[in-house]
């Protein structure tokens, strides 16, 4: 037999089905196969929450072509699984270069099957794909043909009891694979503080009292095949499985009318006097005591303003981190940011989907104190930090220390992480530009952002080799400096000199040197000085 399942919830329905019974149990993609008797069947489709259908596998064939995949179907005796006044359904999957079109696959197999009832009683079985009473399914890989029949009939997932339910409400087969995955077996008190239509508190409180989810459905698809033993079926289905529950299950919604729905929903499913349900905003919630089990499914951006979304998050964080220390606390949602706006760092993460969504259930745990491992974790953080400070590897950011190395390691502080490789003679671009004509020479130095000539690094010049004696930032720079206007530091330095003292004229403020008016006439080697400004005329 085969049973289908979610995205993420295999191995979970496999623990399901082996504390039934089942035998050479084996989880595969979206599903368990597994061996078992008529009663193993019954109850899979009966106490299984995390199955959406259970199939009962009757015939594997080798296929390679159109002719071997007709010839395999028409080979199955298929008058012993339902008679010709029966309705049926085919639902197939290709997944092979010879059956690329499922439809295709389809049409071969009802043409198979009412050419079969045609030779047999001379009639043919209708075709309903809205409400069969016989579901087929087959699925065509590389080379084989798996023929199976579908004994649940509606998804295993409608429970039943949902009397009214809103267009965000998670089915009942993933709430239960997420409250199995938690953990959840009635051991203490539980909250869901975002309720909704109440399917997370009603299937809390179902596995709290071991109550089978399929006691809410009206029949089952294999109540009507040939072989069905109703006998059997009645023992199954009256079986003493109720267990008593000694904790509390809290469920409150900011909306009333929610709480309304979710009431009415409980009632159907026969546990509201186990649930205690509250119209009550999150932030104003607090537990009764300092330990259980807090499970919610908060609205994602999709369905609302992202911009009413991200302070919902913020305060989710905020009411664990106040009123929910010592409660294990898991949200399931698809809402990455909404994660980080909770400001908590989760110590478990798990993938699932919701429908086409791929959404994430993770654990959040707020602790009075310190945990054990925690302690473990920081004492040894200390030590290696201790074993590598003596070494050198690490060193105080204090701009003042002496004796530092070039380079240190990053080093996390409460703020985050801070960068350890700083220029020492690094200032910032402001600071730079008003001290740029108040420097000398030899107090210049290169940075990050600056070429060896102070300049921008815009344009690539060759890096020029200078010659220093090793005593150049102890120069007096006060002394008229040599004929070919350059000091050592390696820094061009022009002068103008004036008739009268030829004093070095000074710089403004921008860094412009004054125009200077000479003899327009006057030339040194053949090359004209700056002119002056020329004279105005008057019109006549």
């Amino acid at each position: 037999m085969l049973a289908k399942t979610l995205t993420g919830l295999e191995e979970v329905l496999k623990a399901e089905l082996e504390e039934l019974g089942a035998s050479k149990v084996e989880a595969v993609v979206r599903g368990v196969k597994f061996s078992g008797s008529k009663e193993i069947l019954y109850k899979a489709n009966f106490c299984c929450r995390t199955a959406t259908s259970i199939q009962r596998i009757i015939g594997e064939y080798p296929i390679s072509n159109p002719t071997d995949l007709y010839d395999s179907i028409n080979s199955i005796e298929w008058e012993n699984h339902f008679d010709v006044t029966q309705s049926f359904a085919i639902i197939s999957t290709a997944t092979s270069d010879a059956f690329n079109n499922s439809m295709f696959v389809s049409l071969k197999t009802k043409d198979a099957i009412v050419d079969r009832f045609r030779a047999k009683t001379k009639k043919r079985p209708s075709n309903n794909t809205e409400k069969p009473d016989f579901t087929i399914n087959t699925h065509a890989s590389s080379d084989t043909l798996t023929v199976s029949i579908d004994s649940s009939g509606e998804s295993l997932s409608n429970r039943g009891y949902k009397l009214v339910q809103n267009d965000a409400s998670l089915n009942g087969v993933l709430v239960a694979g997420i409250l199995k995955i938690t953990g959840w077996k009635g051991q203490t008190d539980f909250y869901d503080t975002m309720c909704g239509s109440g399917t997370i508190p009603i299937e809390a409180a179902l596995i709290a009292r071991n109550i089978p989810p399929g006691i809410f459905r009206s029949e089952f698809a294999f109540e009507k095949w040939k072989d069905f033993d109703s006998d059997l079926f009645e023992e199954v289905y009256n079986d003493d499985y109720e267990i008593p529950f000694e904790h509390n299950i809290y469920a409150s919604d900011i909306s009333e009318i929610g709480i309304n729905v979710a009431m009415k929903n409980a009632k159907s499913a026969g546990v509201i006097k186990t649930i205690d349900f509250k119209a009550l905003d999150f932030s104003a919630f607090k537990p009764e005591k300092a330990e259980g089990l807090l499970v919610i499914n908060p609205p994602i951006g999709e369905k609302m303003n992202e911009r009413k979304v991200d302070p919902l998050y913020e305060m989710i964080g905020g009411q664990l981190k106040r009123n929910f220390v010592g409660i294990k606390a898991w949200v399931f949602s698809n809402y990455e940011d909404g994660f980080k706006k909770i400001g908590l760092r989760p110590s478990e993460r798990i993938p699932l989907y919701n429908g086409a969504l791929e959404c994430s259930l993770r654990l959040f745990e707020v602790y009075s104190g310190v945990r054990k491992d925690t302690e473990e974790q920081e004492e040894k953080r200390s030590d290696s930090f201790q074993a590598e400070r003596k070494e050198g590897g690490f060193r105080s950011t204090d701009s003042r220390s002496e004796g530092r190395p070039e380079q240190h390691r990053e080093r996390r502080s409460s703020e985050g992480f801070r960068s350890g490789r700083r220029s020492e003679g690094f200032q910032s671009d402001k600071r730079r530009n008003e001290d740029r004509f108040e420097r000398k020479g030899s107090d210049f130095k290169p940075n990050r952002r600056t070429s060896e000539f102070g300049g921008d690094t815009k344009r690539s010049f060759d890096k020029p080799s200078f010659k220093r004696d090793g005593n150049d930032s102890k120069k007096d720079f006060s002394s008229k400096p040599p004929q070919d206007n350059t000091y050592d530091s390696g820094i061009q330095v022009t002068t103008f000199e004036s008739k009268s003292d030829k004093k070095p004229v000074d710089f403004d403020k921008k860094g412009t040197r004054p125009r200077k008016e000479v003899d327009s006439n006057e030339k040194t080697d053949g090359i004209p000085k700056a002119r002056g400004k020329r004279p105005r005329t008057k019109k006549q």
